[in-house]
This record gives structure tokens, C-alpha cells and sequence, in this order.
């Protein structure tokens, strides 16, 4: 087995899911130098547990290479739709290749090769780059993230509904994405999972119906499922989301509809060596968190 790594450059170590991993590894004992873009991400970076900071852009080549320089492995998670994910995903790659960084985690998605979801298909060309970049790769395929879910919990509790553009009866499965932040931190701190593409899924494909029955139970009163357009669904994403981003979004949603989303956990519970977190232990978390209206 090859030395522990030592330092690890963490891609979007402000973000809400890359920021997960940054504690699994400070845990681990490994010092994480965090990729932002600006001093605000470098004081959330810190706050999850970074000690270095590198500040840099995806398509900036040379802030990617000060930012590699010395360190053991990285864990890079693209920026969701973005115009040029692929090309960023590539850039990461080859700065780490050259700077001679030995292990690369890549957090992808689940069915990447479906050619019917753009935003899954532009990952493609980045996980074949790894496969040929020499570097000690371990791919990652989470599902859905339970952490989607937060976005919209304050309207949730306010309405006192559950409002998705996906028939009653659509099954998708999801993931915590701390469930994969471990995951992530185990492959960059070991040979364990090296040269391995991995589906990471809970133990759960559940309806909206179902979901809003987990959310009733939590809050102690009744949260309706509702079915929306989806213009009404995505209003609240149009202020950061393109005319192109949004058509992908759309196709996301529409192929969910027809096809819903399906996986298998057991190699999540294998890597763990244990259950996956459920959606209902997450939701209990939100609901634990939230301030009850008073009734008076």
C-alpha cells in the first residue's frame, strides 16, 4: 500500500457538497487546501476545516496549476449545467496529471452514458480522461442528492406543501451527500477504492407522496404532495440559470417523469460497512432545525 496522502486539494471546498468532504478528510487527519473563487469562499472554506486556501477559476489554467502545486490527491465535483463543465473537468485533470498528484476522485453522476441527459454526457469525456491520466482514479455515481431537498424546505414548511413538475406515481432514488463525501474521503486516503467507478445510492427510490409523508411525520402536521408545471417549479431557479441551462434542467425532469431514476445501495452499504442514511433521517435533521410557527 502507497503512503497515506498528506495533502488534498479539495475543488468547491465553500460549496454545499464538496464542502461535506472537507471535514471526512480533516478527520482522517489530512490537510485540505481549499479551491475558491473569492474571500468569501475562503472563510466558509475554513470554517468547514480547510488550512490552505488556493483561489482560482476552472477556466483559468494557471490559478489550477498554483492551486495543485504539492499536493497529494484532489477531489473535484463539477459546477452543475455548466456551459463549460467538460472542458473544466479536463482542465482539473491534466494540471493535476503534470503537477504529478497521485490519487483523483471524481464525483460524477449516476448513468452518465444515458444520451438522453445532456448534463449527465458532458461528464463522459472527463471520466476517460482519468481513465488514461496514470493517475490512481476512483469515479464516483451518486444519485439524487437528499441535500436538493434544502433548497426549497423554507417554502415546504411556509406552504405546507411539497410541489414537484413529476407525476405522483415517479420513483427516483436519491443519496446523502455526506454518505458520499465519505466514500470520497476513504478512496483519497487509501487504496481501496483506486481504479474503481462506483454507484452511490440509498436504500430508497421514493415517491413525491411518500417523501411528503416522511416530511408530515416530522413536522407533526400534514404536508400535501402536489404536482406543478414545470415553469412554476423552475421560477425560482431562472435568476442563476440560462435559457440553455434551463432546457437541461427541463430534459432532467421530463426523463424523470417518463422513466423515473433507479439504483442499487449495495455498494454504498459495502463501502460504509454499514446502512446508508436514510431520507427520513435526513429529513428529521431539517425538521429538528426549523423554527414552528407559533399557533396563537
Amino acid at each position: 500500500m502507497s503512503k497515506s496522502v498528506q495533502t488534498v486539494l479539495v475543488v468547491g471546498a465553500a460549496g454545499k457538497f464538496a464542502g461535506l468532504v472537507v471535514p471526512e478528510l480533516v478527520a482522517r487527519g489530512v490537510r485540505v487546501r481549499g479551491l475558491v473563487r473569492d474571500e468569501r469562499g475562503a472563510a466558509q472554506a475554513r470554517q468547514r476545516g480547510a488550512t490552505e486556501i488556493a483561489i482560482g477559476d476552472l477556466r483559468d489554467v494557471a490559478s489550477l496549476e498554483r492551486a495543485v502545486a504539492g499536493v497529494d490527491g484532489v477531489f473535484y465535483i463539477g459546477p452543475a449545467f455548466a456551459a463549460e463543465e467538460t472542458q473544466m473537468g479536463l482542465n482539473m485533470i491534466d494540471v493535476a496529471k503534470r503537477a504529478g498528484v497521485r490519487r483523483f476522485v471524481f464525483s460524477s453522476v449516476i448513468q452518465p452514458t444515458d444520451t438522453s441527459l445532456e448534463n449527465h454526457v458532458v461528464k463522459v469525456p472527463v471520466e476517460s480522461a482519468l481513465y488514461a491520466s496514470g493517475m490512481a482514479y476512483t469515479i464516483l455515481h451518486p444519485a439524487n442528492f437528499f441535500q436538493n431537498l434544502a433548497r426549497g424546505w423554507d417554502g415546504i414548511v411556509a406552504q405546507g406543501r411539497l410541489a414537484e413538475p413529476l407525476p405522483a406515481q415517479t420513483r427516483v432514488v436519491r443519496v446523502d451527500y455526506r454518505d458520499v463525501a465519505e466514500v470520497a474521503a476513504i478512496a483519497l486516503t487509501s487504496d481501496r477504492l483506486a481504479y474503481g467507478t462506483f454507484d452511490l445510492c440509498s436504500d430508497e427510490a421514493p415517491t413525491r407522496g411518500e417523501i411528503a409523508r416522511l416530511i408530515s411525520d416530522a413536522l407533526g402536521r400534514e404536508i400535501k404532495a402536489v404536482e406543478i408545471s414545470f415553469e412554476q417549479w423552475s421560477a425560482r431557479a431562472a435568476q442563476v440559470l440560462d435559457a440553455h441551462q434551463l432546457q437541461m434542467l427541463g430534459n432532467v425532469q421530463k426523463h424523470y417523469a417518463q422513466h423515473g431514476l433507479r439504483g442499487n445501495s449495495l455498494t454504498l452499504r459495502a463501502i460504509l460497512g454499514r446502512p446508508p442514511r436514510s431520507l427520513a433521517q435526513y429529513i428529521g435533521e431539517l425538521a429538528a432545525a426549523t423554527r414552528v410557527p407559533s399557533m396563537a
